[in-house]
């Protein structure tokens, strides 16, 4: 896969168009996972090769929202206690001083739809998580209750996933376009954002202080779109000008 640097420095992942199972059986999945649904990603995108940080929030944003920020590599772990609000303040800004560019190309920032960030998640893979069903694995790719010690840690201090990507099972919840609606059917079948109206936001990627199995590739929260917890961040996506007019 391409990576791709933005102005700001952030590097992005560009991703092909392509297909995937979505979602889990239940059991062993949750509820909420299912049914498996096959899902087109239609356009191609690219999304953040890791959570943003405290430092990319403070230098875009000018204020500090972190919970964790003690030490002097706080600014390297990831942003948290934001709202998808809030994301969403952060992205503008984002589009605000890069003209929405991306190496040169003209395009948009946005947050990810929940499609699209299971697709970079599986990287073409069809386990619990991209390295397989066993959570004993889980240590040499997340941050997560059993080895987290209470706090975030720096993003990228894991390894990636096959497309990489780093820190999707763990450190931070990552808020994604969507509004949460269960069970999941033909709304979830394309890369297009789930909207409804006045309905809860949709957090991906589990947390430092979640049990395994809530950092599964397919397990969802519904959050209410205005909480800020310290279990919640962002990661950037981007679209080209060409693929968002045809959408």
């Amino acid at each position: 896969m391409e990576v791709l640097t933005a102005s700001t420095g952030m590097e992005l992942v560009l991703l092909p168009p392509g297909r995937y199972l979505r979602g889990t059986l239940e059991p062993p999945g949750h509820p909420n996972e299912s049914p498996q649904l096959l899902c087109d990603i239609r356009f191609p995108f690219a999304l953040g090769a890791r959570p943003v940080t405290q430092l990319e929030w403070m230098v875009m944003m000018g204020e500090q929202p972190s919970k964790f920020v003690d030490g002097w590599t706080a600014g390297l772990r990831p942003v948290e206690c934001i709202s998808r609000v809030d994301a969403m303040k952060f992205i503008d800004q984002l589009n605000l001083e890069t003209q929405g560019e991306l190496e040169g190309m003209p395009g948009h920032y946005r947050l990810p739809s929940e499609a699209e960030w299971e697709y970079a998640a599986r990287a073409g893979t069809q386990g619990r998580w991209w390295f397989g069903d066993d959570d004993r694995d889980l240590d040499a790719f997340g941050w997560h209750a059993g080895n987290a010690g209470s706090s975030t840690k720096e993003v990228g201090r894991k390894q990636p996933n096959p497309w990489g990507f780093y820190d999707l099972s763990g450190n931070v919840g990552e808020w994604c376009m969507d509004d949460f609606h269960s069970p999941m059917d033909v709304r979830h079948t394309t890369e297009k954002p789930v909207q409804n109206e006045g309905g809860k936001g949709v957090l991906r990627g589990g947390a430092w202080y979640m049990e395994s199995d809530s950092t599964r590739v397919a397990a969802r929260r519904a959050v209410d779109p205005l909480s800020r917890s310290d279990g919640s961040g962002l990661r950037v996506a981007w679209s080209a000008i060409a693929d968002i007019e045809v959408r």
